[in-house]
């Protein structure tokens, strides 16, 4: 009786909780708001319970808070999480914090957007090059290989958005050499900012054939504008990522085509990496998840449905 009571005393004072403690990981994404970084919630909570880990989501409200993103990144480091998983909202700004993470012992793996730094253990995220190629390709498509276009971009510093971009302007320049970029301007990750823009390019080229907007926000706007000024079908527009309100705008004709990946995929495996390691094992340096290019007539698929809208609340309500 006298050894239970020590062992009791002693347990309290070391905070047993009765069984091993699960290990936690810590995802720090761009934002939280947007639906894409939703369904990576989802995906990670998924890989969670699976992998039997406690994940620690924490992330900044919009895309353009890097120094929140450092301090959620920074208190993760303090509270010695057993693995981190980071979407860089700018390129620069997180490399001193990753770093002493890494210093520290703590393994991490970069996802969705690059660092300006080789020091981590895995960089897991859609081939965002390839991507802005496929939009190139699909907006050619659609405006016969001729013409004026414009970029609505995302945001400075945003390594995923300016790859994708990259490719678009790439491809236009080899593939199409009668495809001109004539305007381009950031929507800075906010719908309205994206809107005005776009509503700037259909204003100042009334010849205008296609927009491409690289990122879920500036596809939202660029939308808006052109269902504003009645232009669907006239002024064709490939955008990336996809919502409840570009899947409806693709359906009514506002949008053509969108660009699109596999948010809860990213999500499940940027956990998974850091659990391999944790076990002993050796994730790739590197892994690339392929984009699609979605139509109309392709949301009518059961695989097309499924990626598009993951069940997020089954997992967003543990």
């Amino acid at each position: 009786m006298r050894f239970s009571r020590l062992w009791l005393v002693l347990c309290l004072l070391a905070g047993c909780s009765g069984g091993p403690k699960k290990k936690q990981i810590a995802v720090v994404p761009k934002a939280t708001s947007h639906v894409f970084w939703i369904s990576v919630q989802a995906g990670a909570l998924a890989a969670g319970k699976e992998l039997d880990v406690d994940v620690l989501w924490n992330g900044p409200a919009a895309e353009t808070e890097y120094a929140r993103q450092i301090q959620i990144l920074d208190s993760m480091v303090t509270r010695r999480v057993d693995g981190i998983a980071v979407a860089a909202a700018e390129r620069k700004a997180l490399v001193q914090t990753v770093d002493r993470a890494v210093a520290a012992g703590i393994p991490v793996t970069v996802f969705d957007s690059g660092l300006d730094s080789e020091n981590y253990m895995t960089f897991l995220a859609t081939n965002n090059y390839e991507g802005g190629q496929m939009a190139a390709r699909e907006l050619a498509r659609l405006v016969g290989g001729a013409g004026n276009v414009a970029l609505l971009m995302h945001a400075p510093g945003s390594q995923s958005t300016m790859d994708r971009e990259k490719g678009f302007e790439d491809s236009l320049s080899k593939e199409f050499p009668r495809l001109r970029i004539i305007a381009r301007q950031f929507g800075l990750s906010d719908r309205a900012k994206a809107r005005a823009a776009a509503e700037n390019f259909l204003a100042g080229h009334p010849d205008l054939k296609g927009i491409f907007a690289s990122a879920e926000p500036s596809s939202v706007g660029a939308s808006l504008a052109v269902k504003a000024r009645n232009l669907q079908g006239k002024v064709k527009l490939v955008g990336f990522d996809s919502s409840e309100t570009l899947i409806d705008d693709l359906r009514d004709g506002a949008i053509d085509a969108l660009v699109v990946q596999d948010p809860f995929r990213m999500g499940f495996e940027a956990v998974r990496t850091l659990v391999d390691k944790l076990n002993g094992k050796t994730p790739p340096k590197r892994m690339d998840l392929s984009a699609r290019v979605i139509h109309k007539e392709d949301l009518q698929k059961d695989e097309v449905r499924q990626l598009l809208s993951p069940d997020v609340k089954k997992y967003l309500k543990q």
